[in-house]
């Protein structure tokens, strides 16, 4: 999906041991171990005249990582992909050295038959030696994704490594991203379990963090890395995401992500001169803000 914005410059605060906002990128920390931009997507309703239609667009230097939780999207890229992506199964994109996609209501939902899609679209930088290498793209059905129970809450692990458990999704860096559903009230324990930096997206519902109650719609980044629990109220739902960060800064503009200016320089360029890949068959273009 196509970022709207060249950087979101957030309102975070600092309640103790987390920073508190809305999305990733915050003002004050620009990412979470590899991950550097977190975009929510609804819920909204779909319906005829309002059907999902990004077109054809570019990315660089960062894998995205696309999670539904209501609704379906169709995705195709420039690597010949066409995928449909439904709830719980994970969309992972790696642009490498540069790719475009679409994503779009799949044709048989337009019937003017109507339905809400919510889900998040997340951006994970690249290392900086593998910034060039060709596209890929790799999908996991729901049923491959590992879960399990512990209490009255559920786990599942989207990507990367936490838990003591592996996700089969083919990622380029530390880093783990953790869905977390609970029922009854709930302490939830990370010391340990998960390796380097950690946000914590609250989907619904409230967590305690430091004396103070925090609710959807909210991200928290912890000060320190490995060491936090937080309480969950019941009925919440949480997406964990991070790892280790990498050791040089990242730039970020519009689509493209780099520890180089040069080589974002070098696609915008390419971008405004129609010089990346096309998806075959498709001549949508949307233009790079300036």
């Amino acid at each position: 999906m196509s970022n709207t914005g060249l950087i979101i410059e957030e309102r975070s605060r600092d309640i103790g041991n987390f920073l508190v906002g809305r999305l990733i990128p915050f003002r004050k920390k620009r990412m979470v171990g590899p991950f550097i931009f977190i975009d929510h997507m609804g819920p909204a309703l779909i319906k005829k005249g309002n059907y999902m239609d990004v077109d054809q667009h570019p990315h660089i230097g960062l894998s995205t990582l696309t999670y539904m939780l209501e609704g379906e999207i169709m995705h195709t890229d420039s690597t010949g992909t066409h995928q449909r992506i439904s709830p719980g199964s994970v969309n992972w994109m790696v642009a490498g050295k540069g790719v475009t996609h679409t994503e779009r209501t799949p044709d048989d939902l337009r019937n003017g038959s109507e339905f809400i899609a919510h889900g998040y679209q997340i951006w994970v930088a690249l290392p900086q030696h593998l910034e060039d290498m060709d596209p890929e793209f790799y999908h996991i059905e729901k049923n491959e994704v590992p879960h399990w129970k512990d209490e009255e809450a559920e786990f599942r692990l989207i990507a990367g490594k936490g838990y003591g458990r592996t996700s089969p999704l083919p990622v380029h860096s530390e880093l783990f991203m953790v869905e977390v559903k609970n029922k009854e009230r709930y302490e939830l324990h990370i010391k340990g379990e998960l390796k380097g930096e950690i946000g914590i997206c609250i989907v619904s519902g409230e967590i305690q963090a430091c004396n103070q109650t925090i609710t959807k719609g909210n991200m928290l980044v912890s000060k320190v890395n490995d060491s936090c629990s937080i309480i969950l109220e019941p009925n919440t739902h949480l997406l964990l995401f991070g790892g280790t960060p990498f050791p040089e800064e990242r730039h970020i503009y519009w689509n493209f992500v780099s520890s180089s200016q040069d080589k974002i320089k070098n696609a915008k360029d390419q971008w405004r001169n129609k010089k990346f890949p096309d998806i075959p068959g498709d001549h949508t273009y949307v233009p790079m803000p300036e």
